[in-house]
C-alpha cells in the first residue's frame, strides 16, 4: 500500500490535490480579507460584527441547500475532471468581482463594496457546491480502496494548511494586494486542473432532475432511508453547526473579548486551520488507513471539553487599556495567551480526528456511480445545519448572549455528536 504521502508523486492525485489546496486558499484569502476589513475597519460594535460574519456564512452556505442536488446528479452523470475546469474558469470571474468589491469599498463606496464582496461570497459558495462532491467521488475511481482514507485524510489536511495560508495572508495583506492575490491564484488554479485526469461517469445512465426542490428531497430521502449514511451525514452535521457557530465568533470575540488586534485574530484562525490538519493526519496514522468512526465518541467529547476550557480562559480576560488593543506581541505576553492558544489547537485537533474519517465513510460504502450524490445529500444536510447555526448566532446575540457563552452552546451539542458517532461505530465497524 502507498504512504499516504507517496500520492503526492502520483498524476492520479496531484493536481487535483494542488487544484483543491489553490481553491480553499482563494477562498478563505478573500473571505478572510472580507471579514477582518469589515471587523476592523468599517463596524465598531460587537453584535454588528457578528450579525455581519453571519450573514456572509449563511450567504456562503445557502447554494449548499438550494444546488448540491443538481451538483451531485452532474458530478455522478459526467466526467467530473470536466466540471472542475468549468468550475475553476467560473472562479476567475467570481473573483473579479470581489476584487472589484474590495477596491470600492477600500475608496470610499463602503456600501456598494460590500455588497459586490457579499454578492462574491453567495458565488463562491456555488463554486464550491458544484466541486465539493467532486473532490471527494473523484477519489475512488483514481485511487485504490486502501488508498481512499489517506487520500481523503491528504484532502483535508491540505484544505486546512491553504486555509491556514490564506488566513495569515489576509491578516497581513493590504486590502488592494489582496484584491490581486485572488485573480492569480484562480488562474493559476485553473491551469492546473487540465492536469486532473478524466474521471468519466460510471454506472448505469442518470437522468437529471433540474427542479432543484424536488431533487434534493428525492436526494436526501435516497441516502438518508440507509441507516449508516444517516448516522454518518446526521454526525457530520452536528459538526459543522458547531463550526459555524465558532467561525462567525471568533473575530468578534478576539476583537471584542480577547480585545486584540487584526493579527491576533489571524493567528487564532491559522492555529484552528493548523490543528484540523494534524487531527487529519493523526486519525489517519490511527486508524492504518482502515475507514472507521471507532475514535469519533472520544473525539468529539474532547473538542467539546476543549471548548468549555476556552469559554472560561476567555472570561475575566484583561482587557487592553481603551482605545486600544493588544498586538501580537503584547497578546503573547499576556499569562494565560499560551494556555487560550494550546486550548485553541486542541479544539481544532479533536475535531479533524472526529469528522475525517465520516468523510471518507460516506465515498467508501456506496457504489461510484452513486458517491457523488451521497457527498451532495450530505452537502444539503450539513448547510442546513449550518444555516441553523448562523441564524442560533443573530438570535442569542439579539438576546445579549455574549460570545463566551455563545462557546457553551457548542459544547453542549458535543454529546449529540458522540452519541451518533458510537451508532455509527457499532452499526459499521
Amino acid at each position: 500500500m502507498l504512504n499516504a504521502l507517496g500520492l503526492l508523486k502520483e498524476r492520479r492525485f496531484l493536481p487535483l490535490f494542488v487544484t483543491q489546496f489553490l481553491g480553499a486558499f482563494n477562498d478563505n484569502l478573500f473571505k478572510t480579507s472580507l471579514v477582518l476589513f469589515a471587523t476592523y475597519h468599517i463596524y465598531n460594535s460587537a453584535e454588528t460584527e457578528q450579525n455581519f460574519n453571519a450573514i456572509a456564512t449563511a450567504l456562503g452556505i445557502l447554494p449548499f441547500m438550494l444546488l448540491s442536488a443538481l451538483s451531485g446528479q452532474l458530478a455522478d452523470s459526467h466526467d467530473k475532471a470536466k466540471i472542475i475546469r468549468i468550475v475553476k474558469t467560473a472562479e476567475i470571474a467570481i473573483m473579479l468581482l470581489g476584487s472589484g468589491g474590495m477596491m470600492l469599498a477600500l475608496y470610499g463606496m463602503t456600501q456598494i463594496g460590500l455588497g459586490l464582496m457579499l454578492g462574491a461570497v453567495l458565488c463562491l459558495g456555488v463554486h464550491s457546491t458544484f466541486f465539493g462532491p467532486i473532490k471527494y467521488a473523484i477519489l475512488p475511481q483514481h485511487l485504490h480502496e486502501d488508498e481512499v482514507l489517506g487520500g481523503t485524510g491528504l484532502v483535508e489536511a491540505g484544505t486546512y494548511i491553504a486555509i491556514l495560508l490564506g488566513t495569515v495572508l489576509a491578516g497581513i495583506m493590504a486590502v488592494q494586494h489582496a484584491a490581486i492575490a485572488v485573480l492569480v491564484v484562480a488562474l493559476i488554479g485553473w491551469a492546473v486542473s487540465f492536469q486532473i485526469p478524466t474521471a468519466p461517469r460510471e454506472g448505469p445512465p442518470l437522468t437529471i432532475d433540474y427542479n432543484l426542490f424536488t431533487a434534493s428531497w428525492r436526494l436526501i430521502s435516497g441516502t438518508m432511508h440507509i441507516r449508516r449514511l444517516f448516522l454518518a451525514i446526521c454526525a457530520i452535521s452536528f459538526f459543522w453547526t458547531m463550526g459555524a457557530v465558532l467561525i462567525i465568533i471568533f473575530p468578534p470575540l478576539a476583537k471584542n473579548v480577547l480585545t486584540a488586534d487584526k493579527h491576533v485574530s489571524t493567528l487564532m484562525i491559522a492555529l484552528f486551520s493548523i490543528g484540523v490538519a494534524v487531527g487529519s493526519v493523526l486519525i489517519n496514522a490511527l486508524l492504518k488507513g482502515h475507514t472507521s468512526a471507532r475514535y469519533g465518541p472520544a473525539a468529539v467529547l474532547v473538542m467539546g471539553a476543549f471548548v468549555v476550557a476556552f469559554s472560561l480562559l476567555c472570561r475575566g480576560w484583561p482587557a487592553a487599556p481603551v482605545g486600544t488593543l493588544y498586538d501580537l506581541v503584547d497578546f503573547i505576553q499576556i499569562p494565560r495567551a499560551i494556555l487560550v492558544l494550546l486550548v485553541l489547537m486542541g479544539i481544532a485537533v479533536s475535531g479533524g480526528m472526529f469528522v475525517v474519517p465520516l468523510y471518507a465513510f460516506l465515498t467508501t460504502t456506496v457504489t461510484k456511480d452513486q458517491t457523488a450524490r451521497t457527498v451532495a445529500a450530505n452537502n444539503v444536510v450539513n448547510a442546513g445545519a449550518m444555516v441553523t447555526g448562523a441564524v442560533a448566532v443573530q438570535g442569542l446575540s439579539f438576546a445579549g448572549v455574549t460570545s463566551e457563552n455563545m462557546l457553551l452552546v457548542v459544547a453542549v451539542m458535543s454529546p449529540i455528536a458522540a452519541w451518533l458517532a458510537q451508532k455509527l461505530h457499532l452499526a459499521c465497524d
